[in-house]
């Protein structure tokens, strides 16, 4: 892993008080539980795609506090010595664990568990959350836009109208694992083995005396699968008709338009049959033009003649519902003997009640259909066997319940962290993006759909259920 900055102290503040006052208390070296999760999916879709997990193993892999780190802290007077000294020293030691990148997830589901020191549980938090927020919102929009377009493909164009390089980089990481095919943004072809592809801009058509002339010379020195962008002028009076001048006499069949602009369905309708009406049968119409999910479904259900999309800014910023609104919990921290002890944060609005506990997550197939019937939250210490029938039911309307009888359980964390060692071995990113398919495939139609899609079961287990309710109650005795 290529480290070209220290992020060490790309941190929440309050995070170093904090830790410094854990020290000071005589509780820093406390063993506690925190969960990563979110409590609402992006677009009021029915999943989400965890993304973001290697990005965190790199920074974890290389915390490290600079004696130049360390002069900065002295000079706020506001840490102790001691603490400064810990911070020289510093190492991640504890144990992580983690639904693995491109997996299906859903609201209130730990997409993370982190079990260390207090003092390193808590100092991680925000790398942790921007990581895990911005790539496992841009890779559900990507699975979004891909699965709009039906099979047709869909390149990442977004660079230019990112929040900077990072969120431009991983967010066409992000998008390549959520489906997109292709980016424009070439360091991240040479970093992270995604395809990148471009063609022209405007400016290349405007640099020649004509149109014709520009399109000549691009497939002069690019005869091999050439894109031309059409719509400088005049897609169907000029652009159209120089394209096909240009391809017939040089001989390439093997081509592409782009459009940028205009009545999108109209043109495209317009262009293929002028494409096809000059032999040009296999060349591909390539559409951009802040193109979202919906626009693309509209465009194919109007019977647009696209074989591609390009899409920008409302893919790289997530336009539509740009904060993916994951947070970090406490939810159990270790007794003197090793017992572990649920901790839970109350709240006015229901909606923040957190659930306590050391947790583990099961995702429930079945067996004939291979399709995810819902996910259990457990406690920990139990197990699911999935010879035997499951009783499920909602957490708020507990009357609603569900027998499941053929179905097939699995554990979705793997263990990250050992010890503070890294016990996991990272995938690359295509092994990742095919995992992200197979999830995707394996929901049904209903948690798929844009609008009002099913609401996706995560339950707790019975003995989750009653401590979380215990606890519960016994604040409100207590308030």
């Amino acid at each position: 892993m290529d480290v070209k900055r220290n992020l060490t102290m790309l941190c929440d503040y309050y995070e170093l008080t904090m830790g410094n006052g854990y020290l000071r208390a005589g509780i820093g070296d406390r063993i506690v539980y925190f969960d990563v999760f979110y409590r609402n999916n992006p677009d009021n879709g029915g999943y989400a795609i965890a993304a973001g997990l290697e990005q965190v193993i790199e920074y974890i892999e290389n915390l490290k506090f600079t004696d130049e780190d360390i002069e900065f802290l002295r000079s706020k007077n506001c840490f102790c010595e001691e603490f400064l000294e810990y911070l020289r020293n510093f190492k991640f030691t504890g144990d992580i664990w983690a639904i693995p990148e491109g997996t299906v997830v859903f609201p209130n589901e730990p997409l993370m568990i982190v079990k260390a020191p207090a003092i390193e549980a808590q100092f991680i938090e925000t790398y942790v959350l921007m990581m895990i927020n911005h790539q496992s919102l841009i890779a559900t929009k990507a699975s979004r836009l891909t699965r709009a377009a039906k099979g047709r493909a869909v390149s990442e164009f977004g660079s230019r109208r990112a929040q900077g390089a990072d969120a431009a980089m991983l967010g066409a990481r992000a998008a390549y694992i959520g489906g997109v095919g292709t980016t424009a943004c070439t360091i991240v072809d040479r970093d992270y083995d995604i395809p990148c592809t471009g063609t022209m801009a405007h400016s290349w058509v405007q640099m020649f005396d004509s149109e014709y002339e520009a399109f000549k010379t691009y497939c002069e020195i690019y005869p091999n699968n050439a894109t031309l962008l059409v719509d400088t002028f005049n897609v169907l009076e000029s652009g159209i008709p120089n394209a096909i001048k240009v391809f017939k006499e040089m001989g390439i069949t093997k081509c592409g338009v782009r459009i940028d602009s205009g009545d999108i369905t109209y043109l495209t309708k317009k262009v293929r049959k002028m494409l096809d009406d000059a032999g040009l049968t296999e060349c591909r119409i390539v559409i951009s033009n802040s193109l979202d999910e919906y626009l693309i479904r509209e465009l194919i259900r109007q019977g647009a003649e696209i074989n591609a999309f390009g899409v920008g800014e409302r893919l790289i910023t997530a336009k539509s519902d740009p904060v993916f609104g994951g947070v970090y919990k406490l939810c159990a921290v270790e007794g003197k003997n090793g017992e572990v002890i649920p901790k839970i944060k109350i709240s006015e609005n229901v909606g923040k009640i957190t659930t306590p506990h050391f947790k583990k997550l099961y995702r429930l197939r079945d067996k004939e259909t291979g399709k995810a019937e819902a996910d259990l939250l457990c406690v920990y210490d139990e197990t699911v066997d999935d010879t035997k029938p499951i009783e499920l039911f909602d957490p708020e309307y507990t009357w609603k319940r569900k027998t499941l009888t053929n179905y097939t359980a699995k554990e979705l964390h793997s263990k990250i962290y050992e010890n503070g060692k890294l016990v996991y071995k990272l995938p690359n990113i295509h092994e990742i993006r095919k995992h992200c398919q197979e999830e995707i495939e394996g929901m049904w139609d209903e948690v798929r759909r844009f609008s009002n899609p099913h609401n996706y079961y995560v339950d707790l287990s019975q003995k989750l259920w009653d401590i979380k309710h215990a606890m519960i109650s016994e604040h409100r005795k207590i308030k």
